[in-house]
This record gives structure tokens, sequence and C-alpha cells, in this order.
């Protein structure tokens, strides 16, 4: 069983020489000024590269310089209608620009086993989902001959208890070079997403930068419990279940806080005219 990228050509290149040049300028860039520190999991923004893949690319950077991965477990946002539970694909492969990714399917089932229903197999709900897969060639670049392990997370208030399901298992596997990433977006803002209680033009960027600051604040102490809640209060995350996961399994395997490595926007990317609609974008590490 493989997956097939649903939006390369879209959210990054199709073409295999285009991706692997494209995510080799971005490591490059994202790679000064890094700190210098030991990191095993991370946060990073799902939007098409030419707005959030240099934010994504410094998180990625982060890891590979921390050392080699053998499985990287991936938290995904849901936009899916129909994803009500915690949903893993457990077999198979996922295909790349740059390659196929296995499926790291020992620790998949692991995963589910101990789960014992919180967390399901269902493919299905990976099959048009684009917050995993848009990291993947950052992956199979970095970490060639690693394994994943793809987990959609919905915004639920069990999300940080997925995260320590996950924990368990790499836990019992004693493998430390297991990886964590967790894949987010942040304040959708503006009249496009019906959101925009400041109005436009600096102000609305500045509130919305400060909402976003809100919730990395909770992500950074380690408040796995806190984010669900306050991310759909503020509506300051499109993966707030993703991002409760990822602080909850690194909490649990030994992270004592988070550093945010980059806090942007859509808009500070790419500027064009005044600030109208923009999305919030942020790359932490643990």
């Amino acid at each position: 069983m493989q997956r097939e990228p649903s939006v390369a050509g879209m959210f990054y290149p199709a073409d295999p020489v285009r991706a692997r040049a494209e995510v080799a300028r971005l490591l490059q860039e994202a790679r000064q000024g890094l700190p210098r520190n030991s990191f095993f999991a991370g946060l990073v923004p799902h939007a098409g590269w030419v707005y959030s893949g240099g934010v994504a690319a410094k998180t990625f950077a982060a890891l590979a310089e921390s050392g080699k991965s053998t499985t990287i477990v991936l938290f995904g946002a849901v936009h899916s209608w129909g994803v009500e539970r915690p949903s893993i694909y457990a077999r198979g492969a996922w295909h790349t620009p740059l390659g196929s990714l296995p499926v790291d399917e020992s620790l998949a089932a692991e995963i589910v086993r101990q789960g014992r229903g919180q967390v399901v197999d269902d493919p299905r709900a990976h099959s048009e989902e684009h917050s995993i897969e848009v990291q993947l060639p950052f992956i199979k670049y970095l970490f060639p001959e690693a394994r994943i392990v793809p987990l959609a997370v919905p915004p639920l208030d069990e999300a940080p208890r997925v995260g320590e399901i996950v924990a368990g298992a790499i836990g019992l596997r004693r493998q430390p070079e297991v990886f964590l990433v967790g894949s987010s977006d942040l304040t959708h803002y503006g009249p496009r997403y019906g959101f925009a209680p400041r109005g436009t033009g600096p102000a609305a960027l500045a509130w919305a930068k400060e909402n976003d600051a809100r919730l990395l604040d909770e992500v950074v102490h380690l408040r796995a419990e806190e984010i669900v809640r306050r991310a759909i209060r503020d509506r300051s995350a499109c993966g707030a279940g993703a991002i409760a996961a990822t602080v909850a399994a690194a909490r649990a395997l030994g992270a004592k806080q988070g550093i945010v490595l980059e806090q942007t926007t859509s808009y500070d990317v790419r500027p064009e005219g005044m600030p109208s609609d923009f999305v919030g974008y942020a790359s932490v590490v643990f």
C-alpha cells in the first residue's frame, strides 16, 4: 500500500529536480543562526512552501543538526470532514518526489495496541490531507533511510493523551532516535477566513501575532492540556490536536520547554498591499 502525493505541484514542486533544489535552498537558509542544542521534537507549518517552507525548514534543520533519526512520528492536522478520531496510517509507504518513505509498521502497530480504540488504523483519513504530506520531502532529503508514522489528530480534548500513548510506545521500544513532528498553521485572519476582529491593516496584523503568541506560550511551557481549548477559544490554530499531541509526547519523553525559532505570517513572507488576509506560522523545537 503506497500513498501517492495529493498536493505535489500545488503546495510544492512535483518535479524531483525542482523539489530537491528547493528543499536544499530552504535548508541552507534555515541553518543560519540555529541554536546549538539537542532537539528531538518540533512543530512546523504546512502551507505552500512559497509561504511557510522557510519556517518549516528551520525545525527540520534543527532536528537534523541534533542527529540521525530512524523513525519520525508525524502528528498531522485534520482539514477533512469525517475524521473523528486520531487515525494512523499503519502500513505501506508514502511516495514523495524525492522517493518513498516506508511506514514504521511495528511502531504504528504498538501505538494502535496501546491506544485501545483511542487511536485507530484508518488510512482513509490521510487520503487528501496535506498537513503531513508537505513535510515529507524535507524528511526524505535529511533522513533518507528513515521510516515514518503518520498520525492525524483532530482538535479533541484527548489529544494530549494521544501524545502520551505515542511516547509510551516509543519508550517501550527504547529507541531514542525517534523524532516527533507536529504540523499546524496558526491564526487564519481576515475576511476571507470569516475572522477579522480588528479589521484590516497593521493593527490587525499586530493583533493576530499577539493571538498566536498566546498559543505559543502554552506550547513552550508544555501546557498540552490547555492547547486545544486555547486554540478553539482564540481561533489560533488549524491543527490544535496535532500541536497538543506533539507537546504531550515531547513532555513525556523528557522535554523541559520549547524554543520558538521563528514566528511570522504569510503577509510578512510575501507582503502585498495592506494586511488583510493572512495566516500565522511558527517553528518550535523541543
